[in-house]
């Protein structure tokens, strides 16, 4: 059967020395006799049978590169299926051009301005040298029988790059204070103001408002999503905690406090505990389903900031005076305990804006945990979750002050690169990109294109989408660099 097609393929070429050549790499080279075994129409053009067949061998060739780029180690398919569907090979479907109009209530970028063209460059230009510089090149083993090599690889484009815009929500006349993803979601996107509101938006097909959550007198100061993402729970300053169904845009449930509330979580494991911090310097735990407190813990003063790791464990509070607390949960019970205390490495007592944890970083090879403090301290911390919590300062970064209450985020896959992305908002309408791990020139990127200053920022659950609010109430979603796969 294999002569039979060589020699039908091969006789096709009218030229002797072609049809030897075909005939060696077909016999050497699986894949091309893979390629000769495609069907064609009959009496079809020969260019187009020529054609199909390059592609097909590109294709094949393609495969071939990926497998030798994977390090089996004794896996099987399901390791190998779920190697080449890989971030750096599905990043690529994840935002669809679409050409349709949208709602009122957001807009496509798909055919920007001179101006919008213009900041999309110059947030590209700042990473455009090292775009040049950077090259993957990798060893790969096969089997004992098989000689080690190296081959090129294709030149990276840094992962913290962006394209431009995705979308933008511009109906809010309040600044926005907070804004999030919903959990393990690409496509809910919520914010609240300074107005009282929260907004729940979808950011595809095409972008728009689904529901505007009213009932809060005073400024939203934090919320959080359930683990499906149906109910949020909203602190604000106007001393309450409400819990909204999405789905029919209702307030189900407020518990009203003495005093602001700050910040607020939902039990990583356990949904039914909703963890509040207040200016009453309280950290407290509620009942979700009927609103009661479990239990509550003081502090030494007012706590502005507050995350759980994600076993549900701990909680980790910031407060006003540059102090983060951490508190011991028990995941049954709901009861708290207070660990341990520990200072930032800022020289002023200044409030906490952002604590996030993150379960895994390359740099500690462990459990994370960020700080961001009003007078532009960011930190960064490993925990022991084995050793009650304790936090170990492991690199720090002192930026300008800021006038506004700014939030920061971590860049948990760009950080799977060597270094620890963290991106940050300012006073300058800019949304600022550092890399923690180095001594200079810390700025990788940055993205320009608000008119105000940047308050608030989130990643969607695939990190090719970032969010972005101002003081003015705009809300800018980008679009990530997509990663090239020419080999």
């Amino acid at each position: 059967m294999a002569d039979q097609t060589i020699e039908k393929c091969s006789s096709e070429v009218g030229d002797d020395e072609k049809k030897q050549r075909i005939k060696k790499n077909v016999t050497e080279d699986p894949e091309t006799f893979s390629c000769m075994l495609q069907p064609c129409p009959a009496n079809s053009d020969p260019n187009y049978v020529g054609i199909r067949r390059l592609l097909l061998f590109g294709k094949a060739e393609s495969g071939v590169l990926r497998r030798k780029d994977w390090r089996c180690n004794g896996k099987g398919y399901v390791a190998y299926r779920n190697f080449i569907n890989r971030p750096d090979n599905w990043i690529n479907s994840q935002i669809p051009s679409r050409g349709s109009t949208p709602g009122a209530s957001g807009r496509w970028i798909h055919s920007p301005s001179q101006l919008s063209l213009a900041l999309e460059m110059e947030s590209l230009n700042g990473s455009k040298d090292l775009r040049e510089s950077q090259t993957l090149s990798r060893t790969v083993s096969f089997g004992a029988n098989s000689s080690d090599f190296e081959y090129p690889r294709r030149k990276a484009e840094p992962a913290y790059s962006f394209v431009g815009m995705h979308c933008i929500f511009d109906e809010c006349k309040a600044m926005v204070t907070v804004i999030k993803f919903g959990h393990m979601s690409s496509d809910i996107l919520a914010y609240g103001a300074t107005d009282g509101t929260l907004t729940v938006c979808t950011v595809s097909e095409p972008p728009s408002v689904m529901k505007k959550l009213t009932g809060h007198s005073k400024d939203v100061t934090d919320f959080d999503f359930t683990l499906n993402n149906q109910y949020i729970a909203s602190s604000s300053l106007d001393k309450t905690v409400r819990v909204w169904d999405i789905p029919k845009g209702l307030c189900i449930r407020v518990i009203y406090g003495v005093a602001s509330q700050l910040c607020i979580r939902f039990h990583p494991v356990n949904n039914n505990f909703l963890s509040v911090g207040n200016a009453n310097r309280e950290a407290s735990v509620f009942n979700f389903s009927t609103g009661r407190l479990i239990s509550k813990i003081v502090v030494d003063s007012e706590i502005t900031a507050l995350d759980y790791d994600h076993t549900g464990q701990f909680i980790f509070c910031g407060d006003t005076q540059g102090s983060i607390y951490t508190v011991k949960v028990n995941s049954h019970q709901g009861t708290l305990s207070r660990s341990h205390r520990t200072r930032t490495s800022s020289k002023h007592k200044s409030e906490f804006t952002t604590i996030q944890y993150r379960s895994f970083s390359l740099l500690t090879q462990g459990p994370v945990l960020l700080s961001l403090t009003r007078d532009g301290s960011l930190s960064f911390f490993s925990v022991s979750l084995e050793m009650q919590g304790y936090l170990t300062l492991r690199c720090s970064l002192q930026l300008a002050p800021r006038l506004h209450s700014i939030r920061a985020s971590f860049c948990p896959l760009l950080s799977l690169e060597k270094g620890e992305y963290i991106v940050i908002g300012s006073e300058d309408a800019t949304v600022y990109f550092y890399d923690l791990t180095r001594l200079k020139n810390t700025c990788v990127n940055k993205l320009q294109g608000h008119g105000y200053p940047v308050i608030a920022v989130a990643w969607n659950h695939g990190e090719n989408l970032l969010a972005s609010s101002d003081f003015g109430g705009t809300v800018i979603v980008w679009k990530r660099e997509k990663t090239k796969q020419k080999m």
